[in-house]
């Protein structure tokens, strides 16, 4: 059964938001500067990065970071030996220390047409871009270059790794950007074209993050992602709305439904428009979870009609 959101707990979060659920603007990007620690952006496989940073390798070596103590081996570095556990237990031992490398975080954030759709609070492009706020105030926050790809249906934007704030800024710009498009126009960019490039920007070692509804995904989308998931970690994170995932019940009057280039009506009332609607959405999704699965990846999914910060905190304590 189809959940029918309270008008007044929408207007709530809405004011909370600072946002009327389909533009955007700094300020409500700006808002996810306090709320960093929803997140947790440390590595789950070995940083295979060449450039010194802020997180622990596992290969061990002189670096930054004591590791542990074991006994010499010929060839170790006579300055790393441990003399005095050596004089405590009269074996020479030598420090090992863990090396700290560099990761540097791409964000790939889909704002084409598919996302320009919400039934309840937000569009699915507005989420998107809240959540990619988010990620990227994170990784401002832990020292890490921030990087990107953006794209709607006229434009793929590249914006190659930078630090400190003025990244995060300038990510925020092309969401905003980005989403003032005039969707009248016809689609020239897709999802598969900007993964391509996303595997032409992204170096081995990289933390990156895909925020789409995978309504494009395909064949080439697939082999992209394969590709890079052999030298990167890839964090997969699939928007939706409610309308999407289950029909509603018990509607009646008519709606005006716009693709950006043509407008029609269609009558709410129409089981069979929804039970169609229904079995398509269905079928798509179970398709993007046995592909994604084959893959090894585990996305994480978010609802455009709920805030985002509530979302985390329920994944967290859930």
């Amino acid at each position: 059964m189809s959940v029918k959101q309270d008008p007044l707990q929408t207007a709530a979060w809405l004011d909370e938001l600072q946002t009327n659920g389909s533009q955007l603007d700094l300020t409500q990007l700006l808002r996810y500067q306090r709320l960093t620690h929803l997140l947790d952006l440390t590595p789950k496989q070995t940083i295979q990065s060449k450039l010194a940073g802020s997180y622990l390798a596992k290969t061990k070596g002189r670096g930054m970071e004591f590791d542990e103590v074991r006994h010499y081996q010929p060839g170790d570095d006579v300055r790393t030996i441990d003399w005095r556990v050596t004089a405590r237990t009269g074996k020479v031992h030598t420090k090992l220390f863990r090396e700290e490398k560099e990761r540097p975080v791409f964000i790939l954030t889909d704002l084409s047409s598919s996302m320009q759709f919400g039934s309840q609070l937000l569009l699915k492009s507005v989420q998107a871009a809240h959540l990619a706020a988010l990620i990227a105030w994170h990784v401002k926050k832990t020292g890490d270059k921030l990087g990107g790809i953006l794209f709607n249906d006229q434009q793929i934007v590249e914006l190659k790794p930078a630090g400190r704030h003025v990244a995060v800024l300038r990510y925020l710009h092309q969401l905003i950007e980005l989403q003032k498009v005039n969707r009248a126009l016809p689609q020239q960019q897709n999802l598969a074209n900007a993964l391509g490039q996303l595997r032409r920007l992204a170096r081995p070692g990289s933390l990156l993050f895909v925020i789409s509804d995978f309504s494009q995904l395909d064949e080439q989308c697939l082999r992209h992602l394969q590709a890079m998931r052999l030298h990167n970690e890839i964090r997969l994170c699939q928007l939706f709305d409610p309308l999407e995932r289950q029909a509603p019940i018990d509607c009646r009057g008519a709606a005006l439904v716009s693709s950006g280039q043509q407008s029609f009506g269609i009558e709410l009332s129409d089981q069979n428009l929804w039970q169609r609607f229904s079995k398509q959405q269905s079928a798509a999704q179970q398709q993007f979870d046995t592909s994604i699965q084959l893959l090894g990846l585990r996305p994480r999914h978010f609802s455009a009609a709920q805030p985002l910060s509530l979302q985390l905190m329920e994944a967290s304590y859930g």
